[in-house]
């Protein structure tokens, strides 16, 4: 069957090149420009009937969970895309296009890839994550780092495919696996302003064998501005459906975690997006002071005036009691840097229970301390106490919820954020003064080695990208 196969795919190769030039086409592509091609219902016929034979495949896998959800699919044919397969979302479902010119280079190993490769960006939400990079990081950045994410799951990729391996060689970097692609767009976006600010990534062709065969990381991604304008929560409830629908048989460990995070988001935006969004308004606060007039109304001595490039000052409280776990509180606060690292900031690390027992600067996770040893038993007051006496603009709690039902001072002049351990149910405050977010769990993981979950590339398929 594999030979009878490669025979049609090729067949269909040469039908496909008949219909565009295809070096003609890549420069086009190359270009960013539009290719209409007239493409003839016996040709779609034949090509979609080479994927129901890699769809077929993928049913007849143990993990048959991709061969479901890509029969619920929509399927079209695009030759004026970068790459072998791409996605949107529009009359509501997910549709998967395939550039045959591409698409048919590949074996059929490499086709069913490909085809998980767009289904992982479903599961990990990515289309509605990246709007809100957008403008924060460049599209190569994105692309780069979400292509990261999802192929550190695969095998087969095609050998132009966006790796970890790869990124970190082309740049000079040292990025970890199995991180969040919100990480890796940082990280190399931080690269590539530096290559642009010494001219360096004009005209890089450096892609070479990806250009050259018509896949460019850089456009791989534009069909999602073709997407249907749907609110998140819209999008994440037909995404369940789709999967709900396809666990029909073994699942991977790393698919039953992405599926995990959806399903426990509930709609409500995670505790680390809300928390970037939350740095924005803070941010953008200024500081009140009485040493400036107030600009709009200078005769008003009675109005404060602001001061600009204000240094915002962020408390993270972590509840010591033996509600947070180590590994919860090493997530928690690398997540924390992660994202406020980027504004004006100064961050204090809060070491309570009952009583503070601790409190100091951080700029990185190196600065973090070992936990002290705690006395037993959570009041939340005191924290608040500190704060008020503070020019705290931000306090994050992490606890898990159970303390007092009313504090004994109220917040002044601060934003809150309690971000709930994956072991609390809620906060037992009848007044939160703040958003309530969960916190996802985070197993403790085994630092032993099980040689079946290891890649040819040296990673274990247990660890995975913090989904949110």
């Amino acid at each position: 069957m594999e030979g009878n196969f490669e025979s049609i795919k090729n067949v269909l190769y040469n039908e496909a090149s008949e219909l565009v030039n295809s070096s003609a086409m890549f420069k086009a592509l190359r270009a960013k420009e539009k290719i209409d091609v007239d493409i003839p219902k016996e040709f779609a016929e034949k090509f979609f009937k080479i994927i129901d034979k890699v769809n077929l495949s993928l049913m007849e896998e143990k993990d048959n969970f991709y061969g479901y959800f890509l029969f619920q699919m929509g399927r079209e044919i695009r030759f004026d895309i970068n790459s072998p397969t791409g996605i949107n979302f529009k009359g509501a479902k997910y549709i998967i296009y395939f550039n045959p010119i591409i698409f048919l280079q590949l074996n059929i190993k490499q086709m069913e890839s490909t085809i998980k490769h767009e289904i992982h960006h479903v599961l990990s939400m990515h289309l509605a994550r990246a709007k809100e990079l957008r403008g924060k990081f460049s599209t190569l950045a994105i692309n780069l780092a979400m292509d990261i994410v999802v192929n550190q799951y695969l095998n087969n990729l095609p050998p132009y495919a966006t790796t970890l391996k790869g990124v970190n060689l082309k740049y000079e970097l040292n990025l970890e696996p199995y991180n969040s692609f919100e990480y890796y767009a940082e990280n190399i976006q931080n690269v590539l302003n530096v290559l642009e600010e010494s001219d360096e990534g004009e005209e890089d062709d450096s892609w070479g064998e990806e250009l050259e065969n018509g896949y460019d990381p850089e456009t791989t991604h534009d069909l999602w501005d073709e997407s249907e304008n749907i609110d998140e929560k819209t999008l994440r409830d037909f995404t369940e459906k789709f999967i709900s629908n396809s666990e029909k048989g073994v699942i991977p460990i790393h698919i039953e975690g992405m599926i995990d995070s959806l399903k426990k988001s509930k709609g409500e935006l995670p505790w680390n997006l809300f928390l970037k969004k939350l740095m924005g308004t803070v941010e953008s606060n200024k500081k009140k002071t009485i040493t400036r007039r107030n600009r709009r109304q200078p005769n008003r001595l009675d109005l404060r005036g602001e001061l600009r490039n204000h240094k915002a000052e962020i408390a993270v409280a972590i509840d010591i009691s033996g509600s947070i776990s180590d590994e919860e509180f090493k997530q928690a606060v690398k997540e924390v840097l992660s994202i406020v690292k980027n504004y004006n900031h100064e961050i204090t690390i809060i070491e309570c229970d009952k009583d503070i027992k601790r409190a100091y600067k951080v700029k990185t996770i190196k600065d973090v301390k070992e936990r002290c040893s705690s006395g037993g038993g959570t009041r939340f007051t005191p924290v608040f106490e500190y704060a008020n006496n503070k020019n705290i603009n931000l306090l994050i709690y992490f606890t898990d919820g159970k303390g007092e039902d009313k504090l004994g001072v109220i917040p002044r002049g601060y934003k809150v954020l309690w971000v709930i351990s994956g072991r609390g149910e809620g906060i037992s405050l009848k007044e939160s003064y703040g958003a309530v977010k969960k916190l996802s769990k985070v197993e403790i993981k085994d630092n032993t080695l099980d040689m079946k979950d290891v890649r040819n590339d040296g990673y274990s398929m247990n660890n995975q990208e913090p989904i949110f």
